[in-house]
């Protein structure tokens, strides 16, 4: 493929972005308490002492590494995937997706989409922006603890009938990865 014609693609590509976000713009949105729109599971503790190396992420309260701390070979009840990792303790409010299947400390716990619609990766990573937004409200003596985490409201885009526009929202994310994709392509120098 020429070119030429790969710069046509990618400017068509663009437009349909530029036509998604502005559409995103003119959506309505209405707050829900975490636990009413996800399922709130605890992890579990597994001390150092008691690790066994392995080839399993284990997800700790950590703000960097996609929240893995460490491989094991251990399972326990929170061995889980497509989930995101919320902290409570340690880096909290950070959270991360985990399309993979891992193993979460005490100190986490695993939000996932109570409606079948919202379980999947651009759900799950709109989501956690929306659940980065709360971060300063948890600084210091007011601790995200997991009885604040369920009550605490998050504001998503919702359809005519109030109900999250999880439609909307994939399109939204996906829009934003393949713009991030065509940003990249048109930076490298063969493109420039």
């Amino acid at each position: 493929m020429a070119k030429k014609e790969i710069m046509t693609d990618l400017w068509v590509y663009d437009m349909h972005i530029y036509i998604i976000y502005s559409h995103f713009d003119k959506v309505e949105w209405k707050g829900f308490f975490l636990s009413d729109i996800c399922n709130i599971d605890p992890g579990v503790r597994l001390t150092k002492a008691n690790m066994q190396d392995g080839k399993i992420p284990f997800i700790g309260a950590t703000d960097s590494n996609n929240g893995i701390t460490n491989f094991v070979s251990n399972t326990n009840a929170s061995f889980d995937k497509n989930v995101l990792g919320v902290n409570y303790n340690g880096s909290v409010v950070e959270n991360f997706y985990h399309p993979y299947s891992c193993v979460f400390s005490d100190d986490v716990k695993r939000v996932s989409f109570k409606d079948e619609q919202g379980q999947n990766k651009y759900c799950y990573m709109f989501l956690k922006q929306m659940i980065l937004q709360q971060k300063e409200k948890y600084r210091y003596a007011y601790k995200f603890n997991g009885d604040r985490m369920a009550r605490q409201k998050i504001m998503m885009p919702v359809d005519n009938n109030s109900r999250i526009d999880y439609r909307a929202i994939k399109n939204y994310m996906k829009a934003k990865e393949l713009k991030l994709v065509v940003n990249g392509i048109l930076k490298h120098p063969t493109y420039s």
